[in-house]
């Protein structure tokens, strides 16, 4: 599973011409679901976001994280996070995850997070989404839960 993780001053989404989800102060969460990945990828990754301290502190470190802050955080499922872009100029998507099994898991890291943060916004599943949002620093981190399990970080 993989996440973009943006720090926002404000964020909202539109899926498929509604109104979905807005937030304001914290993150907006890109999340892409690839083939292979289990409950525990979801889990992981939205635990580690939680506590993942990117927000200034007093000294004006970063120092707090998105439940420091009483922050709010927009989800968005996003597909072509797993898109394979090294053959030719057309990516292909055959590592994302078939949309059942994407939904199940995307849904449960929504649910974990929600677990977590008092706040929290999606989008829609599988629909078209046009996004609006103001990136706060800009502060944004890839992560993958692949490399979470192994210890490791890009």
């Amino acid at each position: 599973m993989k996440v973009v993780v943006q720090r926002i001053t404000r964020a909202s989404v539109t899926a498929d011409g509604i109104p979905s989800g807005t937030v304001g102060a914290g993150l907006l969460l890109l999340v892409g679901v690839a083939r292979g990945d289990d409950e525990t990828d979801a889990e992981l990754l939205a635990d580690k976001i939680s506590r993942l301290r990117i927000f200034s502190d007093e000294n004006g470190k970063m120092g707090k994280s998105v439940v420091d802050i009483g922050g709010e955080v927009l989800i968005i499922s996003n597909f072509t996070l797993n898109g394979d872009y090294s053959h030719g100029n057309r990516p292909d998507f055959l590592a994302a995850e078939k949309p059942p099994r994407a939904t199940m898991l995307w849904e449960r890291f929504v649910s974990r997070m929600r677990e977590r943060v008092g706040r929290v916004e999606t989008g829609v599943f599988g629909a078209d989404m046009q996004i609006d949002c103001l990136l706060d620093g800009p502060v944004t981190l890839q992560m993958d839960s692949e490399l979470l399990r192994k210890g490791k970080q890009p």
